[in-house]
C-alpha cells in the first residue's frame, strides 16, 4: 500500500454485527473492521440499550479499506452475498430493528455504487430491503464484541456466503 493512499470507509449493517465483521474482515485490502451502533437517537448506546429496541440503532460494522487493493463495489458485493438483503426487521433468527440491513454512505459515490448493486439485485427479482442512509455518528461497541468469532474460534450462525451477482 502506498502510504499516501488514504483509506476509505463504509458502514454496513446486516444483522448481528459479529457475522458482518467476520466476512468483511477477511477481504484482501480491508485494513480494519469495528463493530458498533449507528442510526439511533441515543448517544453512546450500550449493547443492552440497543437490544432493548428503543434506541433506533442498527448493529453495524465500520469497514476501512485500501481502495487500491479492494473496491467499494467488492466490499458491498460481499456484504450483500453474506446475508439476506430481502429480509425485513431482522436477519435469520435474529429479529428486531437493530438487525435491519443497511448501508450508511459517506458520499454520493458510495450511494451511487450501492444503488447500482441494489438495481442489479432487483433486476434479478430480489425485493431488496436494505436501506441506504447518509452516515451518522458511529459508536464502537464494547470491546468484547470486537473480532468476536476470531476470539471465540467459531463461525457465524446467521451469516453465510451465497452468490447473488
Amino acid at each position: 500500500m502506498d502510504p499516501n493512499t488514504p483509506l476509505e470507509s463504509v458502514v454496513v449493517a446486516s444483522g448481528c454485527f459479529w457475522g458482518t465483521e467476520y466476512f468483511l474482515q477477511k477481504l484482501e485490502g480491508v485494513k480494519s473492521t469495528t463493530v458498533g451502533y449507528i442510526g439511533g437517537h441515543v448517544e453512546n448506546p450500550t449493547y443492552e440499550e440497543v437490544c432493548s429496541k428503543k434506541t433506533g440503532h442498527y448493529e453495524a460494522c465500520l469497514v476501512e479499506f485500501d481502495p487500491t487493493q479492494v473496491s467499494l463495489e467488492k466490499v458491498l458485493r460481499v456484504f450483500f452475498e453474506t446475508h439476506d438483503p430481502t429480509q425485513t426487521n431482522g436477519q435469520g433468527p435474529d429479529i428486531g430493528p437493530q438487525y435491519r440491513s443497511g448501508i450508511f454512505y459517506a458520499n454520493e459515490d458510495q450511494k451511487k455504487t450501492a444503488e447500482r448493486l441494489i438495481g442489479l439485485l432487483e433486476a434479478k427479482g430480489y425485493k431488496v430491503a436494505t436501506v441506504l442512509l447518509p452516515r451518522t455518528k458511529f459508536y464502537p461497541a464494547e470491546e468484547y464484541h470486537q473480532d468476536y468469532y476470531d476470539h471465540k474460534g467459531s463461525t457465524p450462525y446467521c451469516h453465510g456466503y451465497r452468490e447473488l451477482f
